[in-house]
């Protein structure tokens, strides 16, 4: 099951037990309190957003930075940070909503001028779409139909996080995950446990401005999807326990795409993506002369044939 379908549960559960609509934004999380910090060669104040999975807090209203050191939902209105958004060792950001949860009316979005970073250990999830990972407020039976809307002008920044996983997202600069994850396993841990679910990455549909780049994480599940990435695409000594993980597929690479010692090999697997298009170079395991067996290809009748991973751009 799609970790959003997941937290689509707990969410529900949350607001079955009367916290989900009463739930106010934190004192730590409130603009106008936390604590000050030089960045920039100025003085900047920084909140803090703290939390749990039965009683998350509300990331909502303008700030300047933000430190996200518990469970914290982006579902109560527009979330605007000037400055840098970043997930500590103990916290957790889901926005994966589309509405505004707190008040019934307009809808909740995340914001961030500037960087997003992610520590040892730290969970974000980010961005929701139909059919591929519906929103967690998203109550239509068929896929879905809204869509999250999240920016991050500058870069997104994860260094052995448990897992980062985002989706129908703008990135202005540069996304680097390194290291982390929950072990080559599919055994549900920490913040995942509370929805049923492994540790994983994932990065789908998303405009990526720079480069996009998954180095030596060992987790369940990894994909990189349908992605706009205006650099390269680097997928390097990554260890997944789901034979089916590896889908580095349908991204349009304006720059190289790189890929190399992964286990599982990059593969369509059920994905039903089509290769990805690459206007530099390909290399390794993306590389334009590797064929990979695709069920979907070309009839969808399960059987299918094989296919390139990765072919040249017009």
């Amino acid at each position: 099951m799609k970790l959003s379908r997941m937290l689509k549960a707990a969410t529900a559960m949350v607001a079955v037990a009367g916290l989900g609509v009463a739930m106010a934004v934190p004192a730590g999380a409130d603009p106008e309190h936390g604590d000050f910090h030089w960045e920039h060669g100025h003085i900047s104040r920084t909140s803090t957003c703290t939390g749990t999975v039965a009683s998350p807090g509300v990331l909502a209203g303008s700030y300047a930075n933000v430190v996200v050191a518990g469970v914290c939902f982006v579902n109560g209105g527009a979330a605007t940070i000037a400055g840098d958004l970043i997930i500590a060792p103990t916290g957790a950001l889901n926005a994966t909503f589309a509405l505004n949860d707190m008040t019934g009316t307009g809808t909740s979005s995340l914001t961030v001028n500037h960087d997003v970073v992610v520590q040892r250990g730290g969970v974000l999830v980010m961005g929701c779409e139909p059919k591929f990972s519906e929103c967690s407020d998203d109550t239509d039976p068929n896929g879905g139909v809204l869509t999250g809307q999240n920016t991050v002008h500058g870069d997104l920044f994860a260094y052995a996080p448990l897992g980062v996983v985002v989706h129908a997202s703008t990135i202005g600069g540069t996304v680097f995950e390194q290291g982390g994850g929950g072990g080559v396993n599919c055994t549900p841990s920490g913040v995942f446990a509370a929805f049923g679910s492994p540790a994983y990455s994932d990065y789908e549909d998303n405009t990526i401005g720079g480069n996009l780049a998954v180095i030596g994480l060992q987790t369940c599940w990894l994909g990189s999807l349908r992605n706009t990435v205006g650099g390269s695409l680097v997928d390097i000594g990554n260890k997944m326990a789901d034979p089916d993980a590896g889908e580095v597929l349908q991204n349009t690479v304006h720059g190289n795409i790189a890929c190399f010692a992964n286990s599982p090999a990059v593969q369509f697997g059920d994905s039903g993506a089509a290769p990805n298009v690459v206007g530099g170079f390909a290399f390794g395991q993306c590389g334009f002369n590797v064929m990979s067996p695709d069920p979907n290809y070309p009839n969808g009748d399960g059987t299918g044939g094989p296919q390139p991973i990765s072919v040249k751009a017009a």
